[in-house]
């Protein structure tokens, strides 16, 4: 929550001027919206002066042709009010949507060039926070604090000219309580700051304990945490109940602060002012129209106490936000790419690590010195403890993560040479862990490509999907809840296989892709898998050894390195460690001759 405790400058002209980039393309607009502003600005100066007119011109010699004129006056200058702050309002608060639907845009387009190793080290919760909640914050400078500010600024001296003009004496009287205002507004500034801080990290736990809990719903079903959750949300619930509390006192008491110091400032010009008039050294006229003034005189004030925490807060949100869309890629493709398959020499599907190394952490290696290569058309299956390497040879290829050393090389060509989009798309990848899209069997089939429909559905029913769909509802138009909780594991997969199988990649990657499913789904399964490895390159990693067994060949890993290669006879003929793993798995079951040996 650190990020959410540091709130910065007030005021960060750095900031400032990368932020009012994103004005740039309503700049014809904000200038409208300014110039309303002040316009409306001008008109609120007016009105104790058509008071003062009113009353010293006409009230008091009894001219009622001449109240009738100022009253019609004063009437149109509402109007023209009305529909100035009408404009004002709706222009600054379009042009704020405006804004947030471009920063919103330019955050997530930003986010899916991270690579892997950022997503690992920034909670989802975090990043979330940054698209909805401080984008929001931006959203409240830009319609109501940057432009409007101004506003408020020349309402202040407009007034205060006007003030001085007409009368100066009232008008220092007036201005008298201003520093005890100010006093007060640097209270207030404080106490807020404060609160704010407070809530900020309050909802930044509330929306972490959230999304955790919320995601882990069943392990705390099955463990009967309901209670222990409760308890630990409500704590952290309390906080934000304190901290907004704390907040609500601070404004509680600086308002009424200022309407009382702007309530003495009129009782002072009552006594000061009604004096000279008894005295005949003032008119009735600038009486009334410095009550007015003075009313005028606080609110700016007021706002732009209420400005500086928007303020304060939309510095510290582009703070985090800017920090976000400076993180650069660590994963980028090349300025001049080759094109894979471009070589004559070098057939579509060939895989080969050349003595590749790789850790997540600094020198931790993962990945030891691996070589091996994997030809067009071929099957090779990756086998090894938890821990070995094997999930993360498959990052590797497809760049998900960059090696440390070595090369790796797709159709002839090193993947840090290749056009992401293009060695991607060499690639379909089929997880243990499937994750659904909410919309629906379709959508999740295409992931916004625009194949043809007969293709998406043959790709279904080549995969064992036909019977399921013909259960359902629309077929491949039915409706997939988020994650696909509706469906089972086994359902899951058969629909990732039909991903696959639609968007025809040279290069197939099981990974795990059996290991969470019953014994009847994993025959389902295997059928669509032999259609899906027929006449592509297939590159299995597996816990489960009776998937494998007809693989070309099958490679051991142990510690990240590669220990044994061979087929599923040689290497139980060798009796080393992928005999051993499938002695384990085995090892209830009856024992067979194997060249001459006897294994499970």
């Amino acid at each position: 929550m650190h990020e959410e405790e540091v709130l910065g400058k007030a005021y960060d002209s750095r900031l400032m001027r990368r932020l009012l980039t994103y004005l740039a393309p309503y700049r014809a607009t904000v200038a409208f919206a300014f110039l309303l502003i002040v316009l409306g600005s001008a008109i609120d100066v007016s009105f104790p002066a058509l008071t003062m007119w009113a009353v010293d011109d006409y009230m008091t010699v009894g001219d009622a042709t001449g109240l009738l004129m100022v009253a019609v006056l004063y009437f149109a200058l509402l109007l023209i009010k009305f529909g100035v702050a009408y404009l004002e309002t709706y222009l600054l608060q379009s042009t704020g949507q405006k804004i947030m639907f471009d920063m919103r845009r330019q955050i997530f387009n930003h986010i899916q060039t991270l690579s892997n190793d950022f997503f690992d080290k920034n909670p989802v919760g975090r990043l979330i926070t940054r698209v909805t909640g401080d984008v929001e914050v931006l959203n409240e400078m830009f319609s109501s604090g940057i432009v409007t500010v101004f506003g408020d600024v020349l309402t202040l001296t407009g007034i205060m000219i006007a003030m001085l003009v007409i009368d100066w004496r009232l008008a220092l009287i007036v201005m008298a309580v201003v520093p005890l205002i100010m006093a007060v507004t640097a209270v207030f500034r404080k106490k807020a700051r404060d609160g704010y801080r407070r809530v900020r990290i309050a909802v930044a736990k509330i929306s972490a304990f959230l999304q955790e809990h919320i995601t882990g719903m069943t392990v705390v079903q099955l463990y009967n945490r309901e209670r222990a959750s409760a308890s630990r949300f409500a704590r952290i619930n309390g906080e934000n109940l304190r901290a907004n509390l704390d907040s609500i006192l601070a404004y509680a008491v600086f308002y009424p602060a200022v309407e009382l110091l702007s309530a003495a400032a009129i009782a002072m010009i009552v006594w000061y002012g009604g004096a000279r008039v008894l005295a005949d050294t003032l008119s009735l006229g600038v009486l009334f129209a410095f009550f007015q003034y003075s009313e005028r005189f606080f609110r700016p004030i007021r706002d732009l106490s209420e400005k500086y925490n928007i303020l304060q807060s939309a510095m510290a949100s582009s703070e985090r936000i800017f920090t976000l869309l400076d993180t650069p890629p660590a994963i980028v493709g090349p300025e001049r790419p080759v094109r894979l398959g471009a070589s004559s020499t070098v057939r579509r599907g060939s895989v080969e690590f050349r003595n590749v190394w790789f850790a997540y952490n600094a020198d931790d290696w993962v990945i030891r010195d691996v070589s091996f290569e994997v030809r067009p058309g071929e099957s090779v299956a990756i086998v090894g403890h938890t821990g070995a390497g094997k999930t993360t040879i498959t990052h590797l290829m497809t760049r998900l993560y960059d090696i440390g050393k070595g090369r790796i090389l797709v159709d002839g060509v090193d993947v840090r040479k290749a056009d992401l989009d293009d060695l991607r798309r060499r690639f379909a990848v089929v997880l243990q862990d499937v994750f659904m899209f909410s919309g629906t069997l379709d959508s999740n089939i295409r992931l916004g490509s625009d194949l043809p429909a007969e293709r998406v559905l043959a790709s279904a029913e080549d995969v064992g999907l036909g019977p399921y769909l013909e259960s359902l509802d629309g077929g491949l138009q039915h409706r997939v809840n988020e994650r696909g909780t509706t469906m089972s594991v086994g359902q899951r997969q058969l629909i990732a296989f039909a991903r696959a199988l639609a968007h025809d990649a040279d290069i197939l990657v099981l990974d795990e892709a059996t290991s969470s499913v019953d014994t009847e789904t994993e025959q389902q399964i295997r059928r669509a898998i032999d259609r899906l490895m027929y006449g592509r390159t297939s590159i299995i990693i597996a816990h489960r050894l009776s998937t494998i067994q007809r693989a070309d060949r099958i490679i051991v890993m142990h510690k990240g390195r590669i220990r044994e290669t061979g087929t599923h006879q040689e290497l139980l003929a060798a009796r080393g460690l992928y005999y051993k793993l499938y002695q384990l798995q085995y090892k209830e079951q009856g024992l067979v001759t194997v060249q001459g040996g006897s294994t499970p």
